[in-house]
């Protein structure tokens, strides 16, 4: 396959790897395709974990699932969860995921940018779950995930009418942490990793697992994840650097 055709053009750096959607002809589309090189990249963050920065290419983030493929789906398809498996993968990678929202992030790629951990956007970004309008429901996420971002009452307006949000709406609903010029979104992207791989690893790590546990998991899972670092050298040099520096 040509590089210009890679449908998931991924660059890898010692503590990140960016992962751009790159199917310009359907404006960034999820297909099967597509899933599977996901999964892949999944399986390799997995095994070495570092942050995931996911963007789309051609001022788009993804349209959605790829509706000739979605159309001729049936209900085995629908409990194969297709999109949820890999979503849900991505969801629970150990470091975090940043999705860069440049443009259109519709239906199932609206849903890709929900498993992110956290989303930045551009002026242009419009964001939301039309698939009522197309006979299905968001089931690849959005109807538990958007209630945790921004509340059940906006997550149930959005997905019981379609509406889009813009970027303006997004931001101020916290479904965007920021917004840049398009231009700026992918140095932005990166300087949000800078600041976070500036921290210890194995105590980002663990902040995630206790961020994505059950409620019933609290606060038992804080007392055994800290108890963990608390033997940890890398604690002790760090609070020693920090008593250093105080003491200068």
């Amino acid at each position: 396959m040509d590089e210009d055709d890679t449908p998931l053009r991924i660059e890898r750096c010692a503590d990140r790897v960016v992962a751009t959607l790159h199917r310009p002809r359907v404006r960034n589309a999820i297909d099967q395709d597509l899933v599977d090189r996901l999964h892949a990249l999944c399986g390799e963050l997995e095994a070495s974990p570092r942050i995931l920065i996911i963007t789309g290419a051609g001022g788009v983030f993804a349209s959605g699932a790829d509706i000739a493929q979605l159309r001729d789906r049936r209900a085995a398809d629908a409990r194969a969860g297709i999109n949820t498996a890999v979503f849900t993968r991505i969801r629970a990678l150990p470091m975090p995921v940043i999705a860069a929202v440049d443009g259109y992030a519709l239906g199932g790629g609206a849903e890709l940018a929900y498993a992110a951990d956290l989303r930045l956007g551009t002026p242009t970004t419009k964001i939301g779950n039309p698939e009522t309008g197309l006979g299905i429901i968001a089931g690849a996420g959005a109807t538990w995930r958007l209630p945790e971002l921004v509340g059940e009452a906006r997550a149930a307006e959005l997905l019981f009418t379609g509406r889009i949000l813009g970027a303006d709406e997004a931001l101020a609903w916290g479904l965007l942490t920021a917004v840049h010029p398009a231009d700026e979104l992918i140095p932005a992207a990166h300087a949000l990793a800078d600041r976070i791989v500036a921290n210890d690893p194995l105590a980002v790590r663990h902040t995630k697992t206790a961020l994505r546990a059950p409620a019933d998991a609290h606060p038992a899972i804080e007392l055994a994840l800290q108890a963990e670092l608390f033997e940890s050298p890398e604690k002790r040099r760090r609070m020693t650097a920090f008593l250093d520096r105080r003491a200068r």
